[in-house]
């Protein structure tokens, strides 16, 4: 398929999806403008061809709504002030007042359909909504990757009402699809995965999809201790999924067949209550007091994942290896961001995704540290999983 950069946009109308679903503070100021950075460079590839910039985007969850707290020009002027350009919003998404300023747009100019979300049919996929998205517009650019999950109609549906010359992905997507079958299919070995968060059964889909591109697993966060019961430790009162104990030892029996190295954590910080201000100590993963929880991995496990993670020439990390919101238990979250960083500066590449990961990454200044941080959370998952995304699969039909 063609990238953006096979295209002249001079004088053409640009329909460009976009994912600027933004956090927002009481007072609707934006308070990371991440989405909007990243998609600045498609943005102005256009208007510096001399095209127009039709722009859509959802905020919220409206749910087929128009409410005024989730209205688009509530992020314009933060969008305007990044772009350097003055970017319009219209009433609607494809009515009268949307029809009206796409006609009067100029070369160089930048409008903002109104939140895609407040017409039901965009979560429904109405191909008779699409077809009216896509009038609009000379040319399709898909570039919100956080929503490439979806088969809505302006991230999929869309695409079918324009030929293989006249859409593309934006340079968002084309990086975030790169980095994915760098880890997966194109990888510098050792290969190592990172795998955190509470439980088991939300990352087996990924597991078994990730083992055969893998060397070194290392399982870290809550689902730890799912593996621990399952070989016959004891884990107190930490969080653990029972019916999934099975399951735990399956995996670890797939990873032996297929010669990856899992590490589990050796040792950890107990503590005896889910709080900052709790009482600690460090104890073996498996000899777990009753009453007491492990809430962060400990010196030993620190030292034995950094070093293999400095080994490692491709790096996948999803998911923290302890609460590290709370401060006196991010220690071993925040020591493999630092082993990762090393890595990286050694020339590894390290891709980091899922939300609780970048938002630790985000946390700890790690942003620059690391080759590249996902800016889609479910859709990251599910291309871990091997799942075609409707978004990327809609382009390439």
């Amino acid at each position: 398929m063609k990238t953006i950069e096979d295209f002249n946009f001079k004088d053409k109308k640009v329909l460009i999806r976009v994912d600027f679903n933004v956090p927002q503070d009481k007072d609707l100021n934006i308070t990371d403008k991440t989405r909007i950075k990243s998609a600045k460079p498609t943005i102005m590839k256009v208007l510096e061809d001399g095209g127009s910039v039709i722009l859509m985007t959802h905020l919220g969850r409206p749910k087929g709504e128009a409410k005024d707290e989730l209205s688009l020009k509530h992020i314009a002027e933060a969008i305007s002030d990044e772009l350097g350009i003055v970017v319009e919003v219209s009433d609607d998404v494809v009515g009268e007042d949307a029809q009206r300023k796409v006609a009067a747009l100029k070369p160089g100019s930048v409008l903002m359909l109104e939140n895609m979300r407040f017409r039901e049919e965009e979560e429904e996929g109405d191909e008779d909504f699409a077809e009216q998205l896509a009038k609009l517009g000379d040319f399709y650019i898909n570039d919100a990757f956080g929503t490439a999950h979806r088969k809505h109609a302006s991230t999929a549906v869309i695409a079918k009402y324009f030929d293989e010359d006249h859409k593309c992905f934006g340079m968002l997507m084309e990086k975030e699809l790169k980095a994915i079958d760098k880890v997966l299919h194109n990888s510098e070995k050792p290969v190592t995965a990172i795998l955190g968060g509470a439980k088991v059964s939300s990352k087996i889909t990924i597991i078994d999809n990730i083992l055969p591109a893998v060397d070194h697993l290392i399982i870290g966060g809550g689902m730890t201790f799912t593996f621990i019961k399952a070989k016959g430790g004891e884990i107190g009162d930490s969080i653990v999924e029972d019916d999934k104990l099975d399951l735990a030892l399956d995996i670890l029996k797939q990873a032996e067949e297929q010669n990856v190295q899992v590490h589990l954590p050796v040792d950890v910080i107990a503590a005896d209550d889910f709080n900052n201000g709790a009482k600690t100590e460090i104890v073996g993963v498996n000899e777990i007091p009753e009453g007491w929880q492990g809430l962060d991995i400990g010196p030993k496990s620190i030292e034995q994942f950094s070093d293999v993670i400095k080994n490692s020439k491709t790096i996948l990390w999803n998911g923290p290896v302890g609460v590290f919101e709370f401060d006196n238990f991010a220690t071993g979250t925040k020591a493999i961001g630092d082993a990762i960083g090393d890595a990286t500066k050694n020339g590894a590449f390290s891709l980091v995704g899922g939300g609780d990961s970048v938002a630790a990454v985000k946390k700890f200044g790690f942003e620059d540290k690391v080759s590249y941080v996902s800016t889609g959370g479910g859709a990251m998952l599910e291309s871990l999983e091997g799942i075609k995304l409707p978004g990327v699969a809609a382009m390439e039909e």
